[in-house]
């Protein structure tokens, strides 16, 4: 795995200390090339379906600027985590995983995003989400980066990207491979009912509507779309809860576990996910 930290280059292209869209894609373009157009992809997207730029980006934006103290906690932690995972990802799983790690300032695509840049596996960790998502601290970015090293240990060693004809085998196959990469950081924090990112009660909120959460994702698979999903995001509510799939997912998982390896999981086909969701539904989980 490599490391790599833009946040200088960030300071450097903000020295005025107010977010500039035009500073911001000569920084991108310098430091992680071929990002670029990916970022500005995803916002245009964003802003079609409704979100605002001044209301929703410009503030999360702002905030790296604003916040120093906030700013070198999740630079430091980063470091602190990230330059030590091999041993750990080894030590567990048997095998490491090849790509490379950017700490960089994105446009709100997500706290970590598995892509592949100028052919190259690669995790964006925006630092403008981690701040606005309070994840800058030791246990939560823990499970973040352990997360998103879980789709990329998928993508290497299983199948991640799966073409999907429908949105509900889309929405189907999202809450697997959430699943594995939750599992996936359980597994190397040493701790199967953590949930780290979200705290106690949105656990125990989840933890009691099990059934529920079962139930509703497969009533909606029908009908949802992008645009009204409930499931995953911390902008989306489910009964008030956001990223509800997250827990969803792992708990799907680990009913599959019971009859097969982590490894064999992987590399599962469509067809068999939607089986084992089926089968999950019947089994009473309290």
């Amino acid at each position: 795995m490599r490391v790599i930290d833009t946040t200088d280059e960030m300071m450097s292209a903000f020295a005025s200390g107010g977010f500039r869209l035009a500073d911001w894609e000569s920084y991108l373009e310098a430091a992680v090339p071929g990002a670029k157009e990916m970022c500005l992809d995803d916002l245009r997207e964003c802003l079609d379906a409704g979100y605002s730029w001044d209301r929703d980006y410009l503030p999360v934006l702002n905030a790296v600027m604003q916040d120093p103290v906030k700013r070198a906690e999740a630079i430091a932690t980063f470091h602190k985590l990230a330059d030590d995972l091999d041993a750990d990802i080894i030590g567990r799983f048997g095998r490491t995983v090849d790509a490379d790690l950017i700490l960089y300032l994105g446009l709100c695509s997500g706290a970590g995003w598995v892509t592949t840049v100028r052919g190259r596996t690669t995790i964006l960790f925006g630092i403008e989400k981690i701040m606005e998502l309070n994840w800058q601290g030791t246990e939560t970015m823990t499970g973040l980066i352990c997360h998103e090293l879980g789709h990329v240990y998928q993508a290497q060693y299983g199948v991640l990207n799966r073409a999907c004809e429908t949105l509900p085998d889309q929405f189907l196959w999202q809450l697997f491979t959430e699943g594995i990469a939750m599992v996936f950081e359980q597994e190397l924090v040493g701790d199967p009912e953590a949930y780290h990112q979200y705290g106690i009660a949105w656990k125990q909120w989840c933890c009691g509507h099990l059934e529920l959460l079962k139930r509703s994702f497969f009533d909606d698979l029908s009908t949802m779309t992008h645009a009204d999903q409930r499931y995953f995001g911390d902008w989306v509510s489910f009964e008030g809860y956001g990223d509800t799939g997250y827990y969803l997912g792992a708990r799907f998982v680990r009913f599959l576990l019971q009859f097969d390896r982590f490894d064999s999981l992987i590399r599962y086909d469509l067809k068999t996910v939607r089986a084992g969701y089926e089968r999950f539904l019947t089994i009473y989980q309290g």
